[in-house]
């Protein structure tokens, strides 16, 4: 017979992933995007970046990826990684504006932007074909989070993502609204929480979280979601990755995005409200 310390005990072990609340201002890293030597401050896999100096969301520069028509990766800046402490959640925010008459593929799919992997793939894997990979990206004006595990097809309790389709699989959850119709400067904002184990009766539970804001109002809010089997109890995320991307061929025509004032974090602190509403207004103020 178990005692009440033992119970407790053997509890916490059948469940992992359970994890204390993180701190509200438990930020890993900061990029403003002021100079071009992001590899200096531990961003690696990626070289070359291109600023511009005209209308940055703040400071004296933004991060700036322009495509020519028909390309897939954008000239002038390559896409980086940047490794961070493992936790069971994230929580990522960036500032982005699109270049004035945006165009989509018409694809159910791209342009990639801001992906995060974990411990479970190698510092120098693809996105692609992961143990787990979430995607943060603007899809036909709406703001998309998804999720894919292709590489779990042979893992013995197989794939988390929903059945492979040409090769690929995956789960998404879309604003419903459109949200990016103009070219001003807007706050992306989205977090994720890995779902918790039971290791007894050795099942994933379906209490992983994705949720994402626009401008502060938030859009996407799901806490039913399965990330994780059992395979890897030990999976956390460590690894943010910045790799915009259009399928061959599917770019309608020139254009540029730009990036500034990324963070990522534990969690969502509880001043991003307020500082987006600020930022807002201040933009209003000085007419951009």
């Amino acid at each position: 017979m178990l005692t009440p310390l033992c119970l407790c005990v053997a509890m916490s072990a059948a469940v992992v992933g359970a994890d204390p609340e993180p701190s509200a201002d438990a930020w890993l890293f900061r990029e403003e995007f002021e100079d071009q030597h992001l590899p200096k401050r531990d961003w690696y896999d990626g070289e070359r970046f291109k600023l511009s100096l005209t209308n940055p969301h703040s400071g004296k520069a933004c991060l700036e990826y322009p495509w020519k028509a028909k390309t897939s990766t954008p000239e002038g800046s390559q896409g980086a990684r940047r490794l961070f402490e493992p936790g069971p959640s994230v929580y990522l925010s960036f500032w982005m504006r699109l270049s004035p008459g945006w165009g989509w593929t018409g694809r159910n799919y791209h342009p990639h932007l801001m992906l995060f992997m974990t411990t479970e793939n190698g510092v120098f894997d693809g996105p692609a074909a992961s143990h787990l990979t979430m995607y943060v990206e603007p899809q036909a004006g709406r703001l998309r989070l998804a999720a894919q595990d292709i590489q779990n097809e042979k893992q013995p309790r197989g794939l988390t993502q929903g059945p492979l389709k040409g090769g690929y699989n995956g789960q998404m959850f879309d604003s419903e609204e459109v949200l990016f119709k103009d070219d001003e400067w807007h706050r992306v904002e989205s977090y994720f929480q890995l779902n918790t184990l039971d290791l007894t009766l050795d099942h994933p539970r379906a209490d992983g979280i994705a949720r994402a804001w626009f401008d502060g109002e938030q859009v996407v809010d799901r806490t039913d979601v399965i990330l994780r089997s059992t395979d890897f109890p030990e999976m956390q995320f460590n690894q943010f990755l910045m790799l915009p991307y259009f399928g061959p061929g599917l770019l309608p025509h020139a254009q540029t995005l730009w990036i500034d004032d990324l963070e990522v974090a534990n969690t969502r602190p509880e001043k991003a409200v307020d500082e987006t509403s600020k930022d807002n207004g201040q933009q209003r103020t000085n007419g951009n």
